[in-house]
């Protein structure tokens, strides 16, 4: 059976929830919460044909990640997602700084696909990860 999956553009920033969450520590399971979902239009979950709390993977031309999907807390804005700034949205933002010193986390076009049985890494998993080039 083929996985249905859809295309959406992802922007990133920051969230009062990550600022929370990280003040208890980056290895903490809150900052995973807080940090390693995607947030997502009800209109695009419709189309993935997903339900709030699934775990999806986000694949875009620089990496894949697997997240928590979750229903958007500004919006509507079918067509449009949201991951807060941190290792789940470094592993598929485009990596190049085009000499700013910060990476391009707006407009990254990416595929969404449902994956049930993935588990979304906690941070410091993922960065090893990362760090060992792994792709997902």
């Amino acid at each position: 059976m083929k996985t249905l999956a859809i295309k959406l553009n992802l922007i990133t920033g920051r969230t009062i929830q990550q600022g929370v969450a990280m003040e208890g520590g980056k290895d903490k399971p809150a900052y995973t919460a807080a940090c390693g979902i995607i947030e997502m239009d009800p209109a695009d979950f419709k189309r993935l044909g997903a339900f709030h709390n699934t775990n999806v993977r986000v694949t875009s031309d620089y990496g894949s990640v697997v997240v928590k999907a979750v229903e958007a807390t500004q919006g509507p804005h079918p067509g449009i997602a949201y991951i807060p700034m941190g290792p789940w949205a470094n592993m598929v933002v485009n990596p190049y700084t085009y000499s700013t010193g910060m990476p391009t986390f707006k407009g990254t076009p990416i595929t969404v696909e449902v994956a049930k049985t993935e588990k979304v890494l906690g941070a410091l998993d993922l960065v090893r990860k990362g760090c060992r080039g792994e792709v997902s």
